[in-house]
């Protein structure tokens, strides 16, 4: 089941990018877009708690041009076993070194498996060889699914598992282009690519009143988004509680 959200034409080659609304992804397509690609985003509503996320996805897809944004519903929260899915308490106030030290209640379990698979088969049908995912390996919360090895597998998966693979010999690649920054780079990349880091949404356990949305500051996510910021001398343009 999909939201077909916007769609425009476009002469460049196409790619796909994941689209959560947060800071990492949104530099991501940003960085997808200065390559030369059409990027078709795709976001999930796969019954996480906040639905805010998605409106930020949908802010981020207009400001940096995405010629297509679609919303695919995989309702992972039927499987359980994350914070983000289920009322389970988010942790809070954790220190920075404990934070990527195993993994947190946060993961959804083959979360990136999941939205992967499901952007390879959009690529097929739009004859692209690009997939674009915003991971990350220094500053990030501990998902198994956010390491190299991960992806380089998903790149041997696609090409065994798709038409365009098994019988045309093509060669699907899965960039990501933050694997290697830290939050500190990554705020700074979005300078350079003009990206407004004030449309995203990075929270994992925000107030919402209307339309105003309140991070908490104090979760995994908000930690490692503020620490960038410190670092990079900027100031987040978001609210925090």
């Amino acid at each position: 089941m999909t939201e077909n959200v916007r769609s425009r034409g476009s002469e460049e080659p196409p790619a796909v990018c994941l689209l959560s609304g947060g800071m990492d992804s949104a530099v991501t397509l940003a960085e997808a877009r200065a390559a030369g690609f059409a990027v078709h985003a795709l976001s999930f509503r796969y019954g996480q708690r906040h639905a805010c996320e998605l409106e930020a996805a949908k802010r981020v897809a207009v400001a940096l041009g995405a010629v297509d944004h679609r919303v695919v519903v995989v309702d992972l929260s039927a499987l359980g076993g994350s914070a983000l899915t289920e009322e389970v308490a988010v942790p809070k106030d954790r220190d920075e070194r404990a934070i990527g030290t195993g993994v947190p209640v946060t993961y959804v379990p083959a979360r990136n498996t999941v939205f992967l698979s499901v952007a390879l088969g959009w690529a097929e049908t739009l004859g692209a060889r690009d997939l674009f995912i915003g991971v990350n390996a220094l500053d990030y919360s501990g998902y198994p699914d956010c390491r190299p090895e991960f992806l380089a597998a998903f790149e041997e998966l696609a090409r065994v598992a798709t038409a365009a693979g098994t019988e045309e010999g093509a060669r699907f690649r899965v960039h990501a282009p933050l694997l290697e920054l830290t939050k500190r780079d990554i705020v700074l990349r979005a300078d350079e690519l003009e990206v407004d880091l004030g449309l995203t949404h990075t929270c994992y356990d925000p107030l919402v009143a209307g339309s105003r949305v309140t991070s908490c500051g104090r979760c995994d996510a908000c930690r490692l988004r503020l620490k960038g910021f410190r670092e990079a001398g900027r100031k987040d343009p978001l609210v925090y509680g």
